[in-house]
């Protein structure tokens, strides 16, 4: 038995300090209020109080730490994005995760995989020769790749996927990457509290107060804190947020889907995304498949699971990898998704002064964890938008200076 479990296992008290520290109150002011307490929100924190010196942080949280869509993903991390603005935002963001574990001082299973998109059209190869070339073009490594090389590295792989839609082949980014996505929320948690930032779970905002255009606080379930700054982190419950200050946003909601399997012993090596069959999938370090299809077609503010996603993203799966058939789901679950009309996140300020807006992440949040975070923090401690985040202003509806990233999404991850 390992001696850690034994440290654990005898000890009268708890031998280890908690992840984070859990104050029992509220202040009455903070120098800036984060609504979310997922993997943004509290990168933000950490940012803010490593980069910026601003610690008085409260990371105002309504259920627990991560409970929202960043315990909800597949955990995959890439930059082989379309446009020029989204490929240096998420490029940025991969060369921050390579040193995360480090920075965080907590191993977050960082794997480098390679990822593979799959093209079964010549539309689809088109646009992945597109995608290659706009990388390139900016020092991403990317390439479109041909039947053998994805053979070569999947030999698994079932190039004619049953005779329907053969592979005619691919785009391969080997700096395609997966992590333990909880355990970044939990890094960016402990590391911010170690800094004095405050993180109040089971505190839902039920109001922001404005005067004179300008954020003064925030009500609460347990009461009101006033503050200058808020930054509101909160993905799918955005519209609600905003709501509470009269600010109207072009998000839709949609529900994401995603399941594993029952542990199996190592064999996927790279990340699989299909662009025409809607699907990707790798394995996790517990040998866990990780599957996940594209968007639900309505709009609902729901987290329910379905019958339909499990057995649809199933049959495409064996048209992919047929020896799959006696493998069984060990879990599935749903996020929310929300969802911009160009397929860009909306970073930076609002028409409220004071009031700070990090959304429109769809399906691609996760991997714009830390560029989210150190982004934002810049933003809200000298008001300016950080330049990597101008294109994904809130304004740019309005202007119709939009950012088309419909073509990277692939199957909207």
């Amino acid at each position: 038995m390992p001696f850690g479990l034994l440290r654990f296992g005898m000890s009268r008290r708890y031998p280890e300090p908690r992840m984070f520290r859990c104050p029992d109150r509220l202040k009455p002011h903070y120098d800036a209020v984060i609504i979310g307490a997922g993997g943004h929100g509290l990168a933000a924190a950490y940012y803010l109080a490593r980069d910026h010196g601003i610690r008085e942080v409260a990371v105002l949280e309504k259920s627990y730490l991560g409970a929202g869509g960043t315990g909800r993903n597949t955990a995959i991390i890439r930059s082989n994005y379309l446009t020029a603005e989204g490929v240096r935002f998420y490029d940025e963001s991969l060369r921050l995760f390579h040193d995360l574990s480090a920075d965080l001082d907590l191993n977050l299973f960082y794997s480098r995989r390679g990822h593979f998109t799959l093209a079964h059209s010549d539309a689809t190869l088109r646009t992945m020769r597109w995608r290659a070339e706009v990388n390139k073009h900016l020092g991403v490594d990317s390439e479109l790749v041909g039947p053998e090389v994805i053979r070569r590295e999947c030999p698994q792989l079932d190039l004619s996927c049953g005779g329907h839609t053969p592979v005619l082949g691919a785009l391969y980014h080997p700096p395609g990457a997966i992590a333990r996505h909880d355990a970044v929320a939990w890094g960016y948690g402990r590391a911010a509290s170690q800094r004095g930032v405050e993180i109040h779970q089971q505190t839902e905002v039920t109001g922001i107060r404005v005067q004179g255009g300008q954020v003064a606080g925030v009500e609460t379930n347990r009461g009101f804190v006033e503050t200058g700054k808020v930054l509101s982190a909160v993905a799918g419950y955005t519209p609600a947020v905003m709501e509470m200050v009269g600010v109207r946003t072009p998000l839709e909601v949609h529900p994401l889907q995603a399941c594993v399997s029952e542990p199996l012993k190592p064999w996927l090596d790279t990340i699989i995304v299909s662009a025409n069959l809607h699907l990707y999938v790798s394995q996790s370090s517990r040998g866990e498949l990780v599957m996940g299809a594209a968007l639900d077609p309505y709009e609902l503010h729901s987290t329910r699971s379905t019958l339909d996603f499990v057995e649809g993203l199933a049959g495409h799966l064996l048209e992919l990898f047929p020896f799959l058939g006696q493998v069984r789901v060990l879990r599935q679950w749903a996020g929310l998704a929300d969802m911009t009309p160009d397929f860009s996140p909306i970073m930076g300020k609002t028409p409220v002064e004071g009031l700070y807006l990090d959304a429109g992440w769809g399906t691609w949040g996760f991997k714009a964890t830390p560029v989210c975070g150190k982004t934002m923090a810049h933003t809200l401690a000298t008001d300016r938008p950080h330049p990597l985040i101008v294109p994904f202003r809130l304004s740019r509806f309005d202007e119709f200076d939009l950012v088309g990233e419909k073509g990277a999404a692939s199957v909207g991850h």
